[in-house]
């Protein structure tokens, strides 16, 4: 299974949710970098991204984007390829 990583914060509804659907995925080991408090991985974070929000979801090297865009590509069948790759 492809490796994991999810910029996150402790308080993030959003950041649940992605959490939740990638462990239904079978995701066991997901790397979480808490943003919260640390402006200099936020800006990273924005760097690599564009964005400001959490959750921004990496699966290997490609970037998903946040919750909404990674339901989305589940929901078009594109998950668990990207997973397995």
């Amino acid at each position: 299974m492809a490796k994991v990583k999810m910029y996150t914060s402790a308080w993030c509804p959003y950041c649940a949710r992605a959490k939740a659907l990638l462990e239904q995925r079978g995701v066991s080991d997901l790397e979480e970098l808490f943003v919260d408090g640390q402006p200099a991985l936020r800006a990273h974070m924005t760097q690599l991204t564009g964005r400001t929000s959490v959750p921004q979801i990496f699966i290997g090297d490609t970037h998903v984007g946040g919750c909404d865009d990674l339901h989305a590509l589940d929901a078009r069948g594109g998950l668990m390829p990207l997973l397995q790759s």
